[in-house]
């Protein structure tokens, strides 16, 4: 079976054995915006060489805008209504193979503008069947980084941050972005602390933005140290946000889900605030595109 994890910017391929453990892997830049529409092309390509019949996709490859649109399960909802929410696609150029396509999550409940994830919910479904029963918060750290929360086995509230995305626009197109160097930059600590406590003044984002040019232009911070800074801030404002801190009791820990690099970043900032984490790695979609399919397995033949 061959895993297909198709985002916007992104595309991981997982080659897996019957047990769902990774027995092959690529990855690709061609995501969704990347391939102009060339999906077919793009995918036979990236799986030459992997006979397998099956094929599971999901991402923004079944989204508005992909290859073939999936509508979104409305919330609460678990690894039961994802399976039997999957479709079968199948276009030209694919005979022997059986595609398959996985719906996103919709939460219209939590306030009134509706909120929606689409590709996470399969890394969330590694966890669901795994998690003890009770109430879980989980971080999805990225462009849109998503706070789920998951209750006995079912996601129940989606909400999203735009922080991953707004960071870069600040860093390369505003006037923050003039005073730090081009690039990747070293991780300051010190300086994505301060960012952090900042977050918790008076005043707001769109204040506290402003004061990442100034701290610069007043040298509290060495330009190479204003992005931990501007992260730090970013991050906090998320943080405070999510409701982490209104919870009662507040949650002992926060599952974090994606890659080492981001991950790093909001564990620091979660355990300086003194709140647990677990971690867990992006290839969770592998497993949890697998656990959907054998979900889907069993209940075609009961």
């Amino acid at each position: 079976m061959i895993a297909v994890d198709w985002g916007t910017s992104s595309l991981r391929l997982y080659r897996l054995a019957d047990d769902g453990q990774v027995r092959e892997r690529r990855r690709s830049d061609q995501g969704v915006l990347a391939c102009d529409g060339r999906f077919g092309d793009v995918l036979a390509r990236e799986i030459a060489g992997w006979d397998d019949g099956d094929v599971l996709l999901c991402g923004m490859v079944g989204g508005r805008g992909g290859w073939h649109e999936m509508p979104y399960l409305p919330c609460p909802a678990g690894n039961h209504a994802l399976a039997l929410g999957m479709q079968r696609f199948q276009p030209p150029g694919f005979d022997g193979r059986a595609l398959w396509l996985v719906p996103g999550l919709r939460d219209s409940d939590s306030d009134r503008v509706p909120d929606v994830m689409r590709g996470e919910e399969t890394q969330l479904a590694a966890l669901l069947d795994v998690l003890t029963a009770g109430t879980h918060l989980v971080c999805l750290p990225g462009t849109h980084s998503k706070w789920v929360t998951v209750r006995d086995g079912q996601v129940r509230r989606i909400a999203t941050a735009m922080t991953g995305e707004l960071y870069a626009l600040l860093r390369q197109h505003s006037i923050l972005g003039r005073l730090m160097p081009a690039g990747d930059v070293r991780f300051d600590g010190y300086a994505f602390d301060a960012g952090l406590k900042r977050s918790e003044d008076a005043g707001g984002l769109l204040h506290h933005l402003f004061g990442v040019r100034t701290t610069g232009l007043f040298q509290q911070f060495a330009e190479p140290a204003l992005p931990s800074y501007l992260s730090g801030l970013l991050i906090g404002h998320e943080l405070r946000a999510s409701g982490l801190f209104s919870h009662a009791p507040r949650p002992a820990q926060v599952h974090l889900i994606g890659n080492d690099r981001l991950l790093a970043s909001y564990a620091h900032a979660l355990t300086t605030l003194g709140v647990g984490v677990q971690r867990h790695p992006e290839d969770l979609a592998a497993r949890g595109l697998h656990a959907l399919w054998a979900r889907r397995m069993s209940a075609a033949t009961t």
